[in-house]
């Protein structure tokens, strides 16, 4: 029988070039940008298949858990395990990491995938056979990447060289490039040979291992020691925060690939983005006669080549051309999309400036072990929330000092505690928890419970929770 590959998906990153959609609390491979799945449970499909995959392993920072947990089980797909950064730590020690806990759990010359978990990737036939071409080079002692046919001399990308053939169909990496000016882009792409880094690994746990603890000791030694120590939380393994804390913060491509000798690339034409600038969305949707991507409630008159995007409010354009309008349900951003790779530097003076820098922390829809909130209206001592309680879960038993609370039961049947007494709220009833008051509030249906919470007071912030018990271990 034919080894299986592990996935590993790499779901820890904070990007912040999508914003005002992607939050540092909520970052791009988590949110829907086209269609009715997020990028992370499209990866999750990418690697579905029984007969090649087994249950994948996903790294991802601790903040992130939640989302990952409900993302997955809202995709219907059951995971080997969910590994948790205490620290960003960039991608080799991720990977290190991934491969350790392989080597434990399975066996010393298991076969993983590494693939990040905000790319959109048209998984055909071309990926299909990418990955046979990459599964036999990497079960012939390769570290294998994969390196996309480029479409056009892009600067945002970093290159990879290709070398002589190998028996496999792969090529030996001759040499890596890092983001080249464009002149140098145009050079390489009518040169030939030169494919755009797609951040996309297969390789055997032992001969990884044995290359990082070659070329990046001090990665192998601090993650080594993060994973002995590791303890399990609920559904979650935490690595040891002392110890990966200690691994230096350096990319796989920088730790590894550029110094090994194995190095092979896997020659690929199949449609990929990493997804990484409102442009590159632009690129990848579906435009009309005039060359707009239009997403969302909006309506375009008279504009051309142009992203309009919203999660929210109705947008109206008119008269632009090679813009970028995204509206989220708290946020509008309106940008040329020649200038989409230097959101970024927006982000940051959003976030330095106290009025700001919520936009760039907290997405209005959170996810917690019980389901998730989403925010519909702040004022002035008062602010509205949509609840939406998983079936069979249960908030903590918990109380706040400086506020009261509404529940309006909207869908499901609500079992509300308060205090010593527990009543039944059913749709389009009510129930009043007043300040100070243990409370708690569960799902006993089959089906998501939807809350309207209407919350009162003088502080309306998330610490004002005293947590007496919880299922989950939060204090």
């Amino acid at each position: 029988m034919t080894q299986k590959i592990i996935p590993v998906i790499m779901a820890g990153g904070k990007g912040t070039r999508l914003w005002p959609l992607s939050r540092s609390s909520a970052p791009k491979q988590f949110i829907r940008l086209v269609g009715e799945t997020s990028l992370f449970q499209q990866t999750l499909a990418r690697v579905a298949d029984p007969e090649l995959y087994e249950a994948p392993i996903v790294i991802t920072n601790k903040d992130f858990r939640f989302n990952v947990a409900e993302q997955a089980r809202e995709a219907g797909v059951r995971l080997s395990a969910i590994l948790l950064e205490p620290v960003a730590r960039n991608t080799a020690a991720a990977i290190a990491a991934a491969a350790l806990f392989l080597r434990r759990h399975f066996s010393e010359g298991s076969l993983l995938q590494l693939l990040a978990s905000d790319h959109q990737i048209e998984a055909d036939e071309d990926w299909a056979s990418a990955i046979a071409t990459a599964r036999a080079t990497a079960a012939d002692g390769k570290i294998v990447t994969f390196g996309i046919k480029p479409t056009e001399p892009a600067t945002g990308y970093g290159y990879i060289e290709q070398g002589d053939r190998l028996p496999t169909g792969a090529y030996r990496v001759k040499r890596f490039v890092e983001k080249p000016p464009l002149a140098t882009a145009q050079t390489m792409l009518e040169a030939g040979g030169f494919f755009w880094n797609s951040g996309i690994f297969m390789a055997r746990a032992d001969l990884l291992l044995n290359e990082l603890k070659t070329y990046a000791p001090d990665v192998h030694e601090s993650v080594g020691k993060a994973v002995d120590e590791a303890v399990i939380d609920l559904d979650f393994v935490r690595l040891d925060e002392a110890a990966f804390e200690a691994s230096p913060d350096i990319s796989i491509d920088y730790a590894l690939m550029e110094k090994t000798e194995n190095a092979a690339v896997v020659a690929s034409t199949f449609a990929w983005s990493d997804l990484g600038s409102w442009d590159a969305v632009w690129k990848t949707g579906s435009r009309d006669d005039a060359g707009n991507v239009v997403i969302g409630h909006a309506t375009v008159l008279d504009t051309e080549n142009s992203l309009i995007l919203s999660r929210a409010p109705h947008l109206a354009v008119q008269g632009l051309k090679d813009v970028a309008v995204i509206a989220s349900e708290d946020a509008v951003y309106v940008g040329r999309l020649d200038a989409a790779q230097e959101v970024g530097a927006l982000v940051k003076h959003l976030a330095a400036a106290t009025a700001t820098s919520n936009l760039t922390e907290t997405h209005p829809t959170c996810y917690r072990p019980w389901g998730g909130y989403t925010s519909i209206l702040n004022g002035d001592r008062f602010q509205v929330k949509r609840l939406f309680v998983l079936p069979g879960k249960k908030l903590s038993l918990q109380k706040h000092f400086h506020r009261s609370e509404h529940w309006i039961c909207v869908r499901g049947t609500a079992e509300v505690t308060i205090g010593d007494k527990v009543t039944f709220v059913r749709e389009n009833e009510s129930v009043y928890i007043p300040q100070g008051d243990l409370h708690r509030l569960y799902n006993p249906g089959r089906i998501t419970l939807e809350m309207i919470e209407v919350q009162t007071g003088s502080y309306l912030g998330e610490d004002d929770i005293v947590r007496v018990s919880d299922e989950f271990g939060r204090g």
